[in-house]
């Protein structure tokens, strides 16, 4: 009678594929996490579109005399969204920004570009001149 062959791994080389394995599940994990969180984006709101938070939103604004356009206006932006006010405006002045924490802003006669520091908290924040006692624009934060 024959016996049937059978295949032993030496013991040397044992733990070197245990230890290849674990490695292989290691670097599996890894890159599934990598790969699944990357799924889950970084837009507000739950849009898929994460270019709406991260694009500065413009808002032009036209003074002139006691009359300001937009007036009382709501313009939505996104939460941390990047603001940029393009003025235009026949004498300089300032704008305050209602936003925790407040911003007043300085313009010039012409044209200014005011950049507003980002609203990091959801509501209704309203942008007016004292000066005028106008609101210029509310900014729906969401």
């Amino acid at each position: 009678m024959s016996t049937p062959a059978t295949r032993t791994t030496p013991p040397a080389s044992r733990p070197a594929g245990r230890a290849a394995r674990r490695t292989l599940a290691a670097v599996a994990v890894a890159v599934v996490t990598v790969l699944g969180s990357a799924g889950c984006g970084s837009s507000s709101g739950g849009s898929s579109d994460s270019s709406s938070s991260s694009a500065t939103k413009v808002i032009d604004v036209t003074i002139s005399g006691d009359s300001v356009t937009p007036n009382g206006d709501r313009v939505d932006v996104a939460v941390g969204q990047p603001i940029t006010l393009h003025i235009t405006a026949d004498a300089p002045g300032e704008i305050h920004v209602h936003s925790s924490p407040e911003q007043e802003l300085e313009y010039d006669q012409g044209t200014t570009d005011v950049q507003l520091t980002p609203i990091t908290t959801p509501g209704t924040v309203d942008v007016e001149s004292h000066a005028l006692e106008k609101v210029i624009v509310q900014l729906e934060v969401s």
